[in-house]
């Protein structure tokens, strides 16, 4: 067994409203949406127009620039709408459920027998390739290329985040036929395990390297996790995908129809009852949340976690990568004298509130960013909360600049949004620190692809 890989820095956010272990109730709902924002770098080609009849698998649009990949309705039933937004651009692609769940039937396969050009083309047509995604970049995973590695984070330490070992148990067959077929695309399959919490699932799953970690988030990303195993170098790449996601593949291979089903949980200070429920890939989240706010204030519904996710209406849709829905007080209201009470019910990082003599108190925090953005201030934070050998304030200077050969050298080429959503968290400048990284890689891809 591989030694404990301990992660010291970081920071464990103690926000309100976690899930116990129980599954909820909730009407599949009669829309699901595939949203090509969730997706870094694709820009969407439309295959089908509004009205035309789909069903599970058939394809909704491709890649322009990759057109080999394509993207897939969860559901049967018909195109509903393409919502657009400025300039045109394609922000959700619709699709309204019949209920019949008619599914395109790829064909069963002898796993031990593929080739990798059969598989790939399988993941491709099916819709199941946007799962890989590569490090560097953090971008959908290019068929041409074979990765040192492919890397399976099978913990998440984000606030609130769901259970992995709770919502694979019953998977077991399915996730290890789909390591059988990664190992087709690269022999070198990684798995990150929880230390404290380490599932029978990943001890027992065969052709793996088990890699065990403790300490607060982020030790579950999976970006950290390859940082501390196999940091990734200028002309290399390793591939990423979740544990949900490689059961699916397992599936498609082994029945021949891509499952769209997903556990999720519902969580947050807002949610009167936080739980796991079954769903569909891009479901609406209204059946989630009906009846289910206990507060008249002003709520921010998140598909994903507080630190990464992206903002939904009640009437939104889950993310392609998300198994969470959280929701947390807005903030947009004011209160007396403001950061100038003693504030034993406010949380802070540092001694700034009394609140820290109550370590084990949880906290119903909200999306107030509590000031104004302000130029970088120097204060050495971001390095308490970012458990990599990487200078991250000279790191996102070097992006501002555009200073290219400055980023590479600082590790632009390890990190992904969720590796620096702490240091955004914690920041004393109120920066967009995710937002800079994004627009640093894609300078980068811009200029030496």
């Amino acid at each position: 067994m591989s030694e404990v890989i301990k992660i010291k820095k970081g920071l464990d956010i103690p926000l309100k409203g976690k899930a116990d272990k129980v599954f909820g109730q909730a009407q599949l709902p009669d829309l699901f949406a595939i949203k090509p924002t969730d997706f870094n770098g694709v820009v969407p080609k439309m295959v089908i127009k509004e009205g035309e009849k789909v069903k599970a698998g058939s394809v909704l649009f491709f890649d322009k620039y990759q057109p080999d990949v394509k993207f897939v309705s969860p559901v049967s039933g018909h195109l509903e709408a393409v919502i657009r937004g400025e300039r045109r651009k394609i922000l959700e692609v619709v699709v309204k459920s019949d209920g019949k769940n008619e599914t395109v039937d790829f064909g069963k396969e002898d796993i031990s027998s593929l080739e990798r050009d059969t598989v790939v083309k399988k993941m491709q047509e099916a819709g199941t390739w946007p799962y890989l995604r590569q490090r560097p970049y953090d971008v959908i995973a290019k068929p041409e290329h074979t990765p040192k590695a492919i890397y399976i984070s099978g913990f998440d330490t984000a606030p609130l985040a769901p259970d992995y070992d709770f919502i694979m148990t019953g998977k077991e067959k399915e996730f290890q036929a789909g390591i059988d077929v990664l190992k087709k695309l690269c022999e070198n399959i990684h798995i990150g395990i929880n230390d404290e919490a380490a599932s029978k699932l990943y001890l027992n799953t065969k052709g793996v390297e088990i890699h065990r970690f403790r300490g607060p988030h982020p030790a579950g990303n999976a970006g950290i996790q390859i940082h501390h195993v196999m940091p990734v170098n200028k002309g290399e790449t390793v591939w990423t995908i979740q544990p949900q996601e490689v059961a699916a593949v397992g599936k498609l291979f082994t029945t021949g129809k891509h499952d769209f089903s997903r556990t999720i949980v519902v969580a947050g200070s807002e949610i009167k009852k936080p739980a796991y429920y079954h769903t569909v890939m891009g479901a609406c989240i209204a059946p989630y949340i009906s009846n289910n706010i206990n507060s008249d204030e002003h709520v921010r519904l998140i598909s994903g976690n507080v630190l990464t996710g992206t903002q939904v209406s009640e009437e939104g849709y889950l993310g392609f990568y998300h198994s969470q829905l959280t929701a947390i007080p807005e903030g947009d209201d004011y209160e007396f004298m403001g950061w100038a009470k003693p504030g034993l019910g406010k949380y802070s990082i540092s001694r700034t509130y009394f609140s820290w003599l109550q370590p084990r108190k949880e906290y119903r925090l909200n999306a107030n960013m509590h000031g104004g953005k302000r130029p970088i201030v120097v204060s050495g934070v971001y390095e308490k909360v970012l458990p990599m050998d990487i200078l991250p304030e000279q790191l996102f200077k070097s992006i501002l600049v555009e200073d290219i050969d400055k980023m590479e050298q600082l590790g632009i080429y390890e990190l992904a949004e969720e590796d620096v959503a702490l240091c955004e968290f914690v920041c004393p400048s109120k920066m967009n620190l995710q937002k800079i990284l994004r627009n640093g890689i894609e300078l980068m891809i811009k200029e030496l692809g």
